[in-house]
């Protein structure tokens, strides 16, 4: 080989290496849209799970109405549109090579989901897929695995919705490992509660009202999974997943505006939560409002979260939970993640 054809094929081979390089990750999307938010990640395969590279969340309130009328609103299907609008934007900026748009307990309830549907479809280009309850408890409950203690054998998993909550019994395998042993998804969430007790001016009594609902609706799976015998003996850790715990989690830490980095993944004692809580209870609907981590978007619906995380707390007496900013979207992501890995194996 001459030296002019040694150096050709360094340079080419040189090349291709650059080109390698500089080939961007694979990119993966997942869309959750819930009773009461429209929320997009995306993100690109790293060491341990995933890294975002874009997310976006909106408050839409698709659920508005549906608990009375069994069908999605006029008002509500166009902010939603609005806001899945960008989400698709977002997602064919990024060129996004695998993704998933999951729609939860508002669009199981309405019976216009079809047309809604099909709207969504011609007007974004993203297929939404509705989800049964304990898909979307499984999702929940993958996405929030990375905070799991390993060192404690079992773990409750809840997530406080609009229109429903969802919770998942954990055991923690000998290879640290999650493994499903039950769960639950109850017709409860912040905006079902609010619109049928009302959400702006709440008082002591409507208040123990919503929790007293929620604690009915949980005795059934506490009666057949014994999970008290469990927390006495101190075998059991709790996480959170929801607006409402990380709104409390923000408003306990006195946070001048929410903060992900502060919130994700910390730890809340019960009496720190029920303390914030007692205290939000005590305001009037401008009150809540005030606080950076409220604001006016969920002034009308915290009260109702924290009154079904009272009912789980006094359940279950764990004693403290650890704060999840993450959930149906990021189960997702893992999900897409393992395909993409099987596609390539």
């Amino acid at each position: 080989m001459s030296v002019v054809e040694s150096i050709a094929i360094s340079e080419a081979t040189a090349a291709g290496d650059r080109r390698r390089a500089a080939k961007p990750e694979p990119l993966y999307a997942a869309v959750d849209l819930g009773t009461n938010n429209c929320r997009l990640l995306i993100a690109r395969a790293a060491t341990g799970g995933f890294q975002v590279v874009d997310a976006f969340s909106r408050i839409v309130r698709l659920g508005e109405g549906v608990g009375a009328t069994g069908r999605l609103q006029p008002e509500a299907m166009q902010r939603t549109l609005s806001a899945l609008r960008i989400c698709a934007a977002k997602i064919r900026r990024q060129n996004v090579i695998l993704s998933r748009a999951v729609a939860t307990e508002a669009c199981r309830q309405a019976d216009n989901f079809p047309a809604f549907r099909d709207r969504v479809r011609r007007e974004t280009g993203l297929k939404l897929e509705m989800i049964p309850a304990a898909e979307e408890a499984r999702l929940a409950a993958a996405g929030c695995a990375p905070l799991l203690d390993p060192a404690i054998p079992h773990a409750i998993i809840f997530d406080i919705g609009g229109g429903s909550t969802e919770l998942t019994w954990l055991e923690i395998d000998s290879d640290g490992h999650p493994v499903t042993l039950d769960a639950l998804s109850m017709p409860l969430g912040v905006v079902s509660l609010a619109e049928q007790h009302g959400g702006h001016e709440v008082s002591p009594e409507t208040y123990a009202a919503m929790s007293a609902a929620t604690a009915a609706a949980l005795a059934g799976f506490e009666a057949r999974n014994n999970l008290r015998g469990l927390v006495d003996q101190g075998r059991v850790q709790m996480i959170g997943s929801s607006g409402t715990v990380t709104t409390l989690a923000g408003v306990h830490l006195g946070l001048p505006r929410y903060i992900r980095s502060e919130v994700d993944g910390c730890t809340l004692t019960f009496e720190e939560a029920r303390r914030a809580s007692r205290m939000l209870l005590g305001l009037d609907y401008a009150g809540r409002s005030s606080y950076p981590c409220i604001g006016r978007d969920r002034a009308d619906l915290v009260l109702a979260g924290c009154a079904i995380l009272e009912a789980i707390c006094d359940t279950w007496p764990v004693g403290k939970l650890r704060v999840g900013d993450r959930g149906v979207r990021e189960g997702i992501l893992f999900d897409l993640l393992a395909e993409a890995q099987k596609r390539h194996a």
